[in-house]
């Protein structure tokens, strides 16, 4: 067993160290693995509760991926004349809808009835969101609402929420009153410790020296967003590869509707950078090669037309590229249309959006057309947990887009993954605080810590010592090249078996994987080995849940099962680790005052 040290730091904060086979061992009461959005206010409520908090992140925290959303966050608050009625009820009819009916109703009421109260919250943090001419936070149309009900600063709103909640957190860190909330950028959390159904910490590598790291705590909430990267054509930051969903996967901790990606339907050609769902909010059109606003052709588009669910209009972008209708090129691209817009109002709402443009295509969207496409965006599944952010695991907890409470169902709305991070960030927050109450550090650290600490550096040491084997880049590419071309916005039975093979065999030939530098400080190759492995086990439960559900549900469209059936699969997926691959299980769906027959509350 360790013996506890109490240290003193220099900020004049507390927080005990344990010596662990003569070395002292971190330990805060709670472990937040992330340092996005989601990871940042999860810290900050669990510092409001005067418990002790340490944040580990790939990144430093503003550098996580929450800083590149664009568009907006949801909320009922009615501040656009055409939005006036808006309600709780109405937003949490709207997610439903947009879930094609696979969200827990429970889980969406409660993000629903919090979300003015988060958004208010951190507008009083200092979040400089756009202002109406009254004052009030801006609204525009986004989300499927067919109205303004999404919160925006210009099209940076990303930026603007994380610096404030980031903000925080070193304010936290500075009050002389307040436990200690302590910060751990550019470390690498490879592995959970976990004795019997307890999480008790988690083993990380520091990225700049590469020394591994036993971190103890009563409670570990992971907040390491989406898994992106495991697609070639994705909006998603380099550093989202799904090792964050990976981590409690082996550890025994189910992933849940693992099958539905959303793709966004407006990325830039060639990049795949995102142009945000906000440029068509603002009033941006989409035009095939005709120069035809397609999205009246279809008949689930024609209503609500450029601002329809993601889901739908990425499947109407491609069906007119299949079909001849879009340009050659990069996959095939159509046009957004936002010179009518005027060079004001692009300037005031969408200069980010220029930016891109000019920098990456070229282009002006003042006087130009946009190239684009759809591409691979968020991951509406994730760790499974409940509305309380629980696992099955005791003391761990997951919020954001590496969580799967589920909000989102078969397809997120847009404006609602910044909404579930605020929310949910804070209730596991809460959640895990509460949990470590009265816990205090005796008997938490043993046998355990050292076993995890162990596995880890030997198969560190496997991959630095290994003379000649596989090469993980070309692994990587394998992987990403197959999801993208086989499990993409259109699916069916033998493209998803064969990408499944694929992965399969690649997972095999991981095994085999051998570095050509062996360095342990800022050796890339190795952190991109590491998180390879769990890439290719988060892609193995994508495919497997993928070619089990036959029936189209949001984003998940079988072209050899094109109608949604509830009978048979109104229901969650459930991926549990095994070295052969993903072993799915089935659970109910959490119903709610929506029903499937109904249109509105």
């Amino acid at each position: 067993m360790g013996v506890f040290v109490h240290i003193c730091r220099d900020s004049g904060l507390q927080y005990w160290d344990v010596i662990l086979g003569g070395n002292l061992m971190p330990y805060h009461d709670v472990l937040v693995i992330g340092g996005g959005l989601a990871g940042l206010r999860a810290a900050i409520a669990v510092n409001e509760m005067n418990a002790s908090v340490g944040v580990i992140s790939k990144v430093h925290p503003l550098r996580s991926h929450s800083v590149a959303a664009q568009g907006g966050v949801n909320a009922p608050l009615g501040n656009h004349p055409r939005g006036g009625h808006d309600s709780w009820k109405k937003l949490a009819y709207d997610t439903v809808k947009g879930s094609d009916f696979l969200a827990d109703q429970d889980a969406v009421i409660k993000m629903a009835t919090e979300a003015a109260s988060r958004i208010h919250e951190i507008e009083h943090w200092g979040c400089p969101f756009s202002r109406t001419e009254e004052g009030k936070i801006a609204q525009r149309p986004f989300g499927g609402a067919g109205f303004p009900r999404t919160c925006y600063a210009s099209d940076t709103i990303g930026h603007a929420l994380l610096n404030t909640a980031y903000e925080q957190t070193v304010r936290f860190k500075q009050a002389a009153e307040r436990r200690e909330l302590a910060i751990y950028p550019e470390w690498l959390v490879l592995a959970l410790v976990r004795e019997g159904d307890e999480c008790q910490g988690v083993v990380a590598m520091e990225l700049k020296s590469g020394k591994l790291e036993v971190f103890g705590s009563g409670a570990v909430i992971f907040a390491t967003g989406g898994s992106g990267r495991i697609y070639a054509n994705t909006s998603n930051a380099l550093i989202n590869t799904g090792i964050g969903m990976a981590v409690p996967y082996w550890a025994g901790v189910p992933l849940k509707d693992m099958e539905f990606e959303q793709f966004h339907p407006t990325t830039l050609l060639g990049k795949n950078i995102l142009v945000t769902e906000g440029a068509r909010g603002e009033g941006g059109f989409l035009l095939n090669s005709k120069g035809e606003r397609f999205l009246a052709n279809y008949p689930d588009s024609q209503k609500a037309m450029e601002v329809a669910p993601r889901d739908i209009v990425s499947r109407n972008i491609t069906r007119e590229i299949l079909d001849g209708r879009g340009f050659e090129g990069g996959g095939g691209y159509v046009h957004l249309d936002l010179r009518h817009l005027g060079r004001e109002k692009i300037m005031e709402r969408l200069h980010g959006i220029r930016t891109i443009c000019l920098e990456f295509a070229g282009v002006d969207p003042i006087t130009d057309l946009i190239p684009i496409q759809p591409g691979h965006h968020y991951t509406m599944g994730g760790i499974s947990c409940n509305t309380a952010c629980e696992t099955g695991l005791h003391g761990l907890y997951a919020a954001g887009e590496v969580a799967c409470v589920s909000v989102h169902g078969a397809n997120r709305l847009g404006g609602n993954s910044l909404l579930e991070t605020l929310v949910f960030g804070k209730i596991a927050g809460e959640n895990a605080a509460k949990y470590v109450q009265g816990k205090g550090a005796a008997g938490k650290i043993g046998k355990a810590h050292e076993r995890a600490l162990k596995k880890t550096e030997e198969k560190i040491e496997g991959l630095l010592t290994r003379e000649n084997g596989e090469d993980a880049a070309s692994i990587k590419k394998e992987m990403t090249e197959v999801m993208a071309k086989k499990v993409g916005v259109f699916r069916e039975e033998r493209c998803l078996a064969e990408a499944l093979a694929c992965i399969k065999e690649l997972r095999v030939r991981f095994k085999d994987v051998a570095l050509r530098h062996r360095g342990r400080g800022w050796n890339l190759s190795l952190q991109m080995a590491l998180e390879l492995e769990g890439s290719l086990d988060v892609a193995d439960a994508v495919a497997a849940g993928a070619l089990s559900r036959e029936e189209s549900r949001g984003s998940h469209f079988r072209t050899d099962f094109p109608k949604r059936d509830d009978e048979k699969w109104l229901k969650h997926t459930l991926a549990f680790y095994s070295e052969d691959g993903a072993r799915l299980q089935y659970c109910d769906v959490r119903p709610g005052p929506v029903r499937l027959e109904e249109r509105k509350y």
